[in-house]
């Protein structure tokens, strides 16, 4: 946790002192990153693999200069399987952040979850333009038992409420999995596949599957599946919720069959 009554000569010097990398850092951006009056730090993002007993964070620093502008850092915080070893290290963009996660877990992060840095623009990016192109040459498709999961650090217990009110189904989870999920602290949505349109008695149906993952306080991971479909009486859109991916095919074989 971050000290709240920290100064920010005192935030950048520890910052670049814990960092294995640091040094990879311009001159230049150092120099103005001496001048900074203020600085704001978020926990962004949050990545796991419980299989493989890895883990990652993104936070993002972002200092406000003396001559008005800003800048930001970008610092992974990682530890590799069967190392307890918190190693940390820092970027001075998003291009080369995700070069970094390339290099040491052999894929990008999935989608892009920064926002607008919280005192003006990205600075340096002219790294972004010069590293686009190794970024693409870099990036191979992970497979299952590589990928790990992005989460966005945001209101999720809040998701995962509304998820859970809007579901329509008797058989939607129940107050045991809402109580786990008032502890989520992040959460992701994926669509599982696009409109799937079929014949129900008839009539032109469509589904679609998603899957809501979250992180919970104590580290573990759960995930709600809902289906969004038209297989109604009326034609209407309908939402389901199921505590499984299975449940959730099952449910959607059945309404497409009548």
């Amino acid at each position: 946790m971050s000290d709240p009554y920290e100064t920010t000569e005192a935030h950048l010097e520890r910052l670049l002192g814990r960092a294995l990398n640091s040094y990879d850092l311009s001159d230049r951006l150092v120099e103005r990153l001496g001048t900074a009056l203020a600085h704001s730090s978020s926990l962004y993002t949050t990545s796991h693999s419980p299989a493989a007993g890895r883990w990652r964070e993104t936070h993002r620093h972002t200092y406000l200069l003396s001559d008005g502008g800003a800048a930001s850092l970008w610092e992974l915080v990682y530890r590799h399987e069967g190392d307890r070893t918190i190693r940390h290290e820092v970027f001075a963009s998003r291009t080369e952040f995700r070069l970094a996660v390339a290099r040491l877990f052999g894929e990008a992060p999935e989608g892009d979850v920064f926002g607008p840095a919280p005192f003006g623009p990205e600075e340096e990016p002219e790294a972004a333009d010069r590293d686009a192109a190794a970024l693409s040459a870099l990036l191979t498709a992970p497979t299952a038992g590589q990928r790990y999961r992005e989460y966005a650090v945001e209101q999720s217990a809040d998701h995962a409420r509304r998820v859970l009110r809007r579901a329509e189904n008797a058989d939607r989870p129940g107050e045991r999995t809402a109580l786990l999920l008032k502890t989520a602290y992040a959460h992701r949505i994926t669509q599982a596949f696009g409109t799937l349109q079929c014949l129900a008695d008839g009539r032109d149906v469509g589904f679609r599957l998603y899957e809501h993952a979250f992180v919970l306080l104590d580290g573990s991971e759960i995930s709600l599946w809902e289906v969004e479909h038209t297989a109604t009486p009326d034609g209407r859109h309908m939402c389901e919720v199921y505590g499984t991916e299975a449940a959730a095919r099952g449910a959607m074989e059945v309404r497409a069959h009548g």
